[in-house]
């Protein structure tokens, strides 16, 4: 190895060479957990990377060309030199690979939440951290920086151990805290979640999802609903809008939203845990408990991160026929873990599992006919979710910037519904009717890429998908329902993909690529129906392409434009009647936005991103219910859908934040379906006009060193219609919440108090519980009355 100075550093840094720049010193060589004192005062990150160096022994070696932009902290102090490397590195967007004992090199991290200590009211709020340095969007899968990615794309963190004493978080709190995002509520573990109103149905069943949801490199699954994972220590999650069809394949028609969980730190072994108490008024208590370990095995290069979680959502709702109360309780219950190893050399591997159940002991709705928070029925509605999760990850980086990334994974998603069919069928005694769905997905992805500062980055891959989703239904007495008709499809799909970002100029980048996939699926009835008039087998080819450009008007302002195309794969289902089946077709979308997005230059001042898209969604994909009550799914037409969106976060002082979100939505389904309403009606689901949200937070030290937060958020969600046609566009929606938040900290410990919908409005936020009695157009799920929440977590 070559040993170079501070003066060479800086010199290759700011021209980008892709070359390995080192920051070493003549001096002895040190054991790697042998103290040193170290002295690093406040400087660019490239500087004191060099002063690290030569106080250490260690060889420290980047290719970044984004240090000398990094201000450091100060580090002092009697250490290892690891944990001085360490504390250097964190909050800054870049991280230390181990090469050997005494050798490390610094590449960029996938840091989306920089600040030492998230806000609390960071769950309400879309914005990027306080640091000048650059934001990494980990679902480019190229690294790309935020301000510079060609397209519309939010970063949501807040996630961390302590930040979670202000609430435990899942999928479908951040998406009813993100009006970009829209969501069913059928209860957590069988919502649908939809990303900038490219909404199919509100019910579920053998279609494709519009949003592909990835936890690190795997899909959380094809078909069915979104999972509800808790969401304790996770980094960040990122939501690409529109459609991803060239680095993701089918179903990414609306976009994808990716969870990056918190890496396993090999060097120092931590822990934390969270809980709190929720106390709804008029409704039952709940309670939530987390805890995360991360224990290095073997230092450096073997390390093991643990996280599990239990949680209880008290009920509210009254069975007046029953005579129960607080019937809608839920429970989750889950964990999750990480074996990382790094070799060296580049190399690393991570071995993951995750697991999650959630129990609901009756659905969630209720009936105006009975009241805001009540309904009359004859049997409990029970619902319960489990997800399993195996994967692997194989990565190697190359000085050269050459990245190899190898992902597999495995998941089985269950979700089982129950509802009472006594009075949709005119029962003389009790009736229930019960679905189960099993989907059971494997994939695997292989690519390579290689992105160096001012030159050609690319990114070439292959991927294979294997899917296996079947729908089960039984109906009749409670403790004996028979089985009728199902349908099972099988989905089978290789692709072949590749990318590419041209630095025209200095400000100018133009992004081209393609994806051509192979993809068959077969569907088989459970039993043998009625009709055969249906195709058990259909073939799809596609070449989906990409073309963007990004333009950098300014050091922290960028203009950015976008034109993706994205399907998603026909099948067999259900059809409407008794013992029939049907297939329906692949569906496709094509999406033109411009935006523009701009950046803080330093700890106060403005982050705004406004941006504009266009949509052509042809041969739409719906699971939809009869009027008598049967599940049935159809292509309903077309649409075209117009979008304006903005997010801001403006800091006038250190501390203070005011913040803001929102996006409006035109669209018209056109179609023999959509025409059976009036025109006001004829919108897709689940997606209103407008919707909204802002906040006010404000943070200080106190004397004693501790920290005090306060903030307050308020959102706003417009009317939208059930689904497509005049039997299911009932209104819902149209209301609005306030929520507010106080939180301590004090060395390793958070206290937090929490309380939502304070004004305890009382709404409809989904005209849905129960399909076989859509026709009395009665149901409603209410919001939740105003609850506080008391949460406390300690981190060691």
């Amino acid at each position: 190895m070559a040993s170079g100075g501070l003066s060479r550093l800086g010199k290759t840094l700011r021209t980008a060479a892709p070359i390995a720049i080192v920051l070493s010193a003549a001096l002895p060589t040190l054991a790697s957990a042998q103290s040193v004192s170290v002295s690093i005062a406040a400087e660019p990150l490239d500087r004191a990377l060099t002063t690290l160096a030569q106080q250490s022994g260690f060889d420290i070696i980047s290719t970044e060309s984004g240090l000398a932009r990094i201000r450091a902290r100060v580090v002092r102090g009697q250490m290892p030199p690891r944990e001085a490397l360490r504390r250097l590195l964190d909050g800054t967007g870049y991280r230390a690979i181990a090469i050997d004992a005494r050798s490390y090199r610094i590449v960029r991290a996938p840091v989306t939440v920089a600040a030492p200590r998230p806000r609390p009211a960071a769950r309400k709020r879309v914005a990027e951290p306080e640091n000048t340095g650059d934001i990494i969007v980990t679902a480019s899968k190229q690294g790309s920086t935020l301000l510079r990615f060609p397209g519309s794309a939010l970063l949501v963190g807040g996630f961390a151990p302590g930040s979670l004493a202000a609430r435990s978080v899942t999928m479908d709190d951040v998406a009813r805290d993100t009006p970009v995002l829209q969501n069913t509520e059928l209860g957590e573990g069988r919502n649908k979640i939809f990303i900038r109103g490219i909404a199919d149905s509100s019910f579920n069943g053998p279609t494709q999802s519009t949003a592909s949801l990835y936890f690190d490199e795997v899909p959380l699954g094809f078909a069915g609903p979104e999972p509800s994972l808790n969401l304790y220590d996770m980094k960040s999650v990122e939501v690409l809008e529109g459609p991803q069809g060239t680095l993701y394949g089918s179903g990414a028609i609306g976009g994808i939203i990716h969870l990056e969980p918190n890496p396993t730190d090999l060097a120092t072994a931590h822990a934390s845990l969270s809980g709190g108490v929720t106390a709804t008024q008029g409704g039952e208590a709940g309670y939530d408990a987390a805890g995360m370990i991360n224990l290095p095995i073997l230092t450096d290069r073997v390390g093991l991160r643990i996280v599990g979680y239990s949680e209880r959502d008290g009920g509210y709702i009254t069975d007046s026929m029953r005579g129960l109360g607080n019937i809608n309780r839920a429970d989750r219950l889950g964990g999750r873990a990480a074996l990382t190893i790094a070799p060296g050399d580049g190399w690393s591997i991570e071995l993951g599992a995750l697991g999650q159940t959630i129990d609901a002991a009756d659905a969630q709705y209720a009936e105006t006919m009975s009241g805001p928070l009540e309904r009359r029925s004859v049997l409990a509605q029970p619902y319960s979710s489990h997800i399993k999760l195996a994967r692997g990850v194989v990565r190697k980086h190359w000085d050269s910037g050459l990245d190899l990334v190898s992902a597999t994974g495995y998941v089985d998603l269950r979700t089982f519904d129950t509802f009472d069919a006594s009075r949709a069928i005119g029962a003389t005694g009790p009736t229930v009717y019960t679905t189960e769905q099993t989907d059971k997905l494997f994939v695997q992805e292989a690519r390579l890429s290689r992105a160096v500062p001012d030159r050609v980055g690319w990114l070439v891959g292959l991927a294979f998908l294997e899917d296996r989703d079947v729908q089960a239904r039984a109906l009749g007495v409670p403790d004996q329902p028979r089985d009728i008709i199902g349908v099972s499809n099988r989905t089978d799909s290789f692709s072949v993909f590749g990318e590419a970002n041209w630095p025209v100029t200095e400000r100018l980048t133009l992004t081209g690529g393609a994806r051509v996939t192979s993809a068959r699926t077969d569907g088989e009835p459970s039993v043998a129906p009625r009709s055969n008039s249906f195709v058990k087998g259909r073939a799809t080819r596609r070449i989906d392409p990409t073309l963007a450009a990004s333009w950098l008007v300014a050091p922290r302002l960028a203009l950015f434009a976008r034109l993706q195309s994205g399907y998603r794969t026909g099948g067999l289902a259900v059809a409407s009647g008794i013992g029939r089946v049907q297939d329906f077709g692949s569906d496709s979308i094509a999406v033109v936005e411009a935006g523009m997005r701009k950046q803080r230059t330093g700890a106060t001042g403005l982050e705004l991103t406004v941006a504009t898209s266009y949509a052509r969604w042809r041969d739409i994909q719906a699971d939809l219910y009869s009027r008598r009550g049967q599940p049935y799914t159809v292509n309903i037409g077309n649409a075209d859908i117009i979008g304006l969106e903005a997010t801001g976060d403006w800091v006038p002082v250190r501390g203070l934040h005011a913040n803001f979100a929102f996006l409006y939505t035109h669209n018209v389904v056109d179609g023999p379906l959509a025409q059976s309403s009036v025109k006001a009606n004829r919108r897709l689901p689940e997606t209103p006009a407008f919707a909204g949200n802002a906040g006010l937070s404000y943070r200080w030290t106190l004397r004693d060193a501790s920290t005090l937060s306060i903030g307050t958020s308020g959102r706003y969600v417009g009317r939208s219609v059930l689904g497509t046609g005049d039997f299911l566009d009932v209104s819902q929606g149209n209301y609005a919440v306030l929520d507010a938040d106080l939180a301590w900290h004090w060395r390793k410990f958070d206290v937090t108090l929490a309380g939502d919908n304070l004004t305890n409005a009382s709404a409809n936020r989904f005209s849905l519980g129960n399909p076989l009695i859509l026709a009395s157009r009665q149901q409603t799920t209410p919001l939740r009355p105003r609850n506080i929440r008391l949460g406390v977590s300690v981190a060691w």
